[in-house]
């Protein structure tokens, strides 16, 4: 069974914003010759590297709610020109919707299990992927995704 990743996505207003972001990032790494891939530092290197491996995803939490998701291709641990330890997330280009679901804030990551994960949005049908950021937000809040 997959073990997971989720965090804040600090600064991004949208799952719109998330994608674009990515999609930015994949055009700078193909314009390099590199996988179009994008990728996150962290400070914490997670232990349970290999479980995450295994079919694991980073949940991104937009505006207090689990919005979406892009798989862990690998965890790179690297030291800093400050000589700090630090931790590459590198992630697949796809951003996947999933079903909201609330989330209060934390500093960090912390490891998300697979039982607890939200089911991916797209599951839904495309009635529900095209709905704006905010009704989603709310038929979740009322139990309806």
């Amino acid at each position: 069974m997959a073990l997971h990743l989720i965090k804040l996505c600090v600064g991004a207003e949208s799952i719109d914003d998330l994608k674009h972001w990515v999609a930015e990032r994949a055009l700078v790494a193909m314009s390099a010759g590199l996988s179009p891939q994008s990728s996150h530092v962290t400070r914490m290197v997670p232990k349970r590297v290999d479980e995450l491996l295994d079919g694991g995803s980073l949940y991104w939490i937009i505006k207090g709610q689990v919005s979406a998701r892009q798989k862990l291709l690998d965890v790179v641990s690297f030291t800093d020109s400050d000589g700090i330890n630090r931790c590459e997330l590198v992630l697949g280009p796809e951003v996947i919707e999933t079903t909201p679901a609330p989330r209060r804030p934390f500093q960090g990551w912390r490891y998300l299990a697979e039982a607890d994960a939200p089911r991916d949005l797209s599951a839904g049908g495309a009635q529900i992927d095209d709905m704006p950021d905010d009704m989603k937000r709310e038929l979740a809040e009322l139990g309806l995704l």
